[in-house]
């Protein structure tokens, strides 16, 4: 690991603080983007973790990854420091507000993803 870490990447960092996270007594978690540094099937993974440990516990997502916000009970659309949108994935995707535009963007680069990483 090295001296304070050093040598661990940035997504390496993010799960060290991540599993610090789970392993206190916590009725409340905050991640703040704390999953930007790995990729989306590590995200994934993550997530599933968190969901099974974190049953019963409240969890505040911060995230600008559409994909890790699809299974909260209720998403936030920020705007300029305000509430601009809320409801759950389905329902903000079937909107036309900044969270579905968002979805669709970043839906169409993660299609680019899988199409570079497994040609026809």
């Amino acid at each position: 690991v090295g001296e304070r870490g050093v040598t661990l990447s940035g997504g390496q960092k993010q799960r060290v603080a991540i599993a610090r996270t789970l392993l206190k007594d916590n009725d409340v978690m905050i991640f703040d983007d704390s999953l930007s540094a790995v990729d989306t099937e590590t995200d994934a993974q993550i997530r599933q973790a968190l969901a099974q440990r974190s049953q019963g516990l409240t969890s505040i997502i911060i995230s600008h990854r559409i994909t890790t916000l699809s299974q909260a009970d209720c998403i936030f659309v920020l705007g300029d420091g305000r509430v601009v949108e809320s409801g759950t994935h389905e329902e903000l995707i079937r909107g036309s507000g900044m969270y579905a535009r968002i979805h669709s963007i970043q839906d169409g680069l993660e299609e680019e993803e899988r199409s570079v990483l497994s040609p026809a």
